[in-house]
This record gives structure tokens, C-alpha cells and sequence, in this order.
């Protein structure tokens, strides 16, 4: 008996390594996620070692999502993911111990549950205060039951999004030989950013961020430094975008050129923005967006008169 042919599986879809990020389509999802990494960036704040501008604190771009990096707790350390692709919360400890929550719509306050019980289960004791930080209404964790979207899809892109960002601000980081931050993402703002110092004293900053302690923002921007940037867009702007400022802002740094074609200086925000989906739907993407790091930067450290020739690195070759 002849048997027809199996057919061949269909190929994989491409993915959009850049994808289009609306806010309006996922900003219940973007609300919702916010809250969720802050009370995971919470469990850090409450046992990582200080460290100076809050560095202990961000979460990181990993190759699936979000993550704490390791945490001391006693002799153990642990770490907590967010897995956009699977679409799972994991905390996983040094002895080989591992709980899941699964990533879904549900409230704010289920999630809070959850999270607290999965860590008492592996013997993880947080203190921590269960109320968000910069943002205008502070709904305890526990009993905010607005926030409950989760759109898988729109968490995935977000996070392909970041991957993108994150690689390309990596390259920006690595220009710099003078104290510079991480590529980090502060779940306090949702923003992926990082920062580079002059290493010279800043004025105290005059604070103000909402619902968070004005000593934050002290020891934050305690030195002179120039920062640059993503986020998905609220806080006066109604689109994701890049965005780039310096403390103590220089005179006159709104009006310095800058690129690519389509970036600006906010004069609300005191930033300069670029909207991401200028960078998204260039011809060069990765060249749009170093294009606006670099002349932002050099706007920022020239006006402000950093020692440039200290501060950064000389191209060199390098062989494996």
C-alpha cells in the first residue's frame, strides 16, 4: 500500500528582532508588569549589599527575559526571572531549589500572594515595603486588584525589544573607560539605562520623584554624570522612546545638534528624546540608535567640560 508523502513541517516564523511597540495596545499589560517588577526589584532592594547610585538594585536583560542575578540570603543565594518566552516567574536557589509562577493575566495582589508564599516555601525571609515607588497613585501590593492584564505577546515583543536595546547599549558602555553604570533596568521607572560619570561631586538633587523618599535621588545623582536610556512611554510621553539628559544639565544643552533625523530636546522633560520608532524602522537600527547615544553624550561632557581624554577609551583591535 502506498502512503502519501509525510508533509514537510511548516518553517519557524521570523522574528521581528525590532517589533512595533505601540503603548496603547499593551499599556494595561505595561501597568500590570510594572507593579510585578517592582515587587520582585523589592526582594533585591531588601538583601543585595549597598552599593553607590543604587546599583544593587536594577535587573537585568537576560536571554529570556528579566533577572535579579544572584541574591545572598545567609550561605545561599538565589535568583528570580522573569520568562517572557515561557512565560513563567522562576526562583531557583543555590542548592538546587526552584519554584514557579506562572505569568498570566491575574491582579497585582494574586501575584503578591503567590510571590511571597513561593519564597517562604525555599526559606527566603524578604522584609520589604509592600507599596511601589515613582509612581502618582501607590496601591499597596496586596491590595491592588486593578492591575490584571497580561498579554503574552505583548510581554514577548517588549522583552525582544530589550534584547535589541540592551546588546546596542552594551557596545555605547563599552566606549567608556570612567565609572559608568551597568545597562541596567530600574523597575522603580521601567527603564532600561545607563550612565556615565565625569567623577566629579553633583549639587544635591532637589528629588520630587513620586511616592519615593527624596535621599533616592540623592545618592542616585550624587556625581556629575550624562544618562541615556529607554522606556515604553508614559510620564508625558505617549510612545516608547530613547531619551538622554545630564546632572547638572550644562547651559545650553537644549540647543546642541544632535542625531539621527528625528530625535530632539523635550523642553518639559529636559531630555532629549528619540522615539523608538524611528529607531525600530531605520535602515540601520543599531547605527540610529549609537548615532543618538554618542551626540547626546558628546553634547553633555562637552558643554560640561569632562576631561574626555581620560574618560574614554581609545579604539583598539582585539583578537580572541
Amino acid at each position: 500500500m502506498e502512503t502519501a508523502p509525510r508533509a514537510s513541517p511548516a518553517p519557524p516564523a521570523p522574528i521581528d528582532k525590532w517589533p512595533p511597540l505601540p503603548l496603547k495596545t499593551w499599556e494595561d499589560t505595561y501597568a500590570t508588569l510594572h507593579m510585578w517588577t517592582q515587587i520582585v526589584g523589592k526582594t533585591r532592594l531588601a538583601l543585595a549589599p549597598s552599593m553607590n547610585h543604587w546599583w544593587q538594585v536594577p535587573l537585568y536583560v537576560s536571554t529570556c527575559g528579566l533577572t535579579t542575578s544572584p541574591i545572598p540570603s545567609g550561605t545561599r543565594t538565589f535568583e528570580v526571572e522573569f520568562d517572557f518566552l515561557a512565560h513563567l516567574l522562576r526562583v531557583r536557589t543555590s542548592d538546587g531549589a526552584e519554584r514557579t509562577l506562572a505569568l498570566r493575566p491575574r491582579s497585582v495582589a494574586d501575584f503578591y500572594g503567590e510571590y511571597r508564599e513561593a519564597l517562604r516555601s525555599l526559606d527566603l525571609e524578604v522584609r520589604m515595603r509592600p507599596v511601589p515607588v515613582e509612581v502618582v497613585v501607590a496601591v499597596p501590593f496586596a491590595e491592588d486588584r486593578d492591575h490584571a492584564s497580561y498579554d503574552a505577546g505583548a510581554a514577548q515583543r517588549c522583552f525582544r525589544a530589550l534584547v535589541q536595546i540592551d546588546r546596542v547599549m552594551k557596545e555605547f558602555r563599552g566606549r567608556f573607560q570612567g565609572k559608568c553604570s551597568p545597562v541596567h533596568f530600574f523597575w522603580g521607572s521601567f527603564d532600561l539605562a545607563c550612565t556615565r560619570f565625569s567623577g566629579r561631586r553633583a549639587p544635591i538633587h532637589p528629588g520630587g520623584a513620586p511616592n519615593c523618599p527624596d535621599y533616592v535621588m540623592h545618592e542616585a545623582y550624587s556625581h556629575e554624570c550624562a544618562s541615556a536610556g529607554w522606556w515604553p512611554g508614559g510620564g508625558g510621553m505617549s510612545e516608547a522612546a530613547f531619551y538622554a539628559y545630564a546632572y547638572p544639565e550644562p547651559k545650553a544643552l537644549g540647543d546642541a545638534a544632535i542625531l539621527p533625523r528625528g530625535a530632539y530636546y523635550h523642553r518639559d522633560l529636559r531630555e532629549f528624546i528619540l522615539p523608538y520608532e524611528a529607531v525600530r524602522t531605520a535602515a540601520n537600527p543599531d547605527e540610529a540608535l549609537l548615532s543618538f547615544l554618542q551626540s547626546t553624550y558628546d553634547a553633555s561632557a562637552n558643554l560640561a567640560g569632562w576631561d574626555r581624554n581620560a574618560l574614554e577609551r581609545r579604539k583598539e583591535s582585539r583578537e580572541a
